[in-house]
């Protein structure tokens, strides 16, 4: 599994594993136990977890999210000391901790708990996305930390530029006979 593959919707709590897409939208399942199946239409607004970043103030102004949550896991690879119902302060002085150079502007509390909310959600049900990959760690120079090695396995692993898979041709109408 991998991380553009896990969806949120919003108005739903919780992360969705994307099942297969549809005509009018993209069947979910939810990530929790009881795998429950919905129909995300054209109307939901569905974020891949893939394409989401948290704003830094460094020279590119974002960090992928991906990488938010192996730094995360390197810190607290047992589970997070702080829930989503910690208050702002608490919230941001963690964000802080785990990425020092974020936009504290323009990431809101609401992001923060999000965040803290998928983290515990990956790391019950997927850990896998969490941890460094075999390759990277064998990759990694013998004198360098296997960090940076890391980061440059999931640049080539990323694929180039791809194209949007395309929607579901639609079948030709049937002409209709005359009586």
């Amino acid at each position: 599994m991998e991380l553009k593959e896990i969806a949120a919707v919003s108005g739903k709590g919780g992360l969705f594993k994307i099942v297969k897409p549809t005509r009018t939208g993209v069947i979910l399942e939810s990530m929790d136990d009881a795998k429950q199946k919905i129909v995300a239409g054209q109307t939901s607004k569905v974020s891949i977890l893939d394409e989401i970043s948290i704003y830094t103030h460094s020279k590119d102004g974002t960090v992928a999210l991906a990488e938010v949550f192996k730094k995360i896991y390197a810190l607290f690879p047992k589970g997070l000391t702080i829930d989503g119902k910690a208050d702002g302060a608490d919230l941001h002085a963690f964000l802080l901790q785990v990425l020092p150079d974020y936009d504290s502007d323009r990431v809101y509390n609401s992001d923060i708990k999000k965040l803290v909310v998928w983290y515990g959600i990956l790391l019950h049900h997927a850990p896998e996305l969490l941890k460094p990959t075999e390759e990277a760690v064998e990759e990694a120079p013998k004198d360098k930390p296997a960090k940076k090695a890391k980061v440059k396995a999931e640049d080539e692993a990323k694929p180039e530029a791809t194209e949007p898979k395309p929607a579901a041709a639609k079948k030709p109408a049937k002409a209709k006979s005359p009586k």
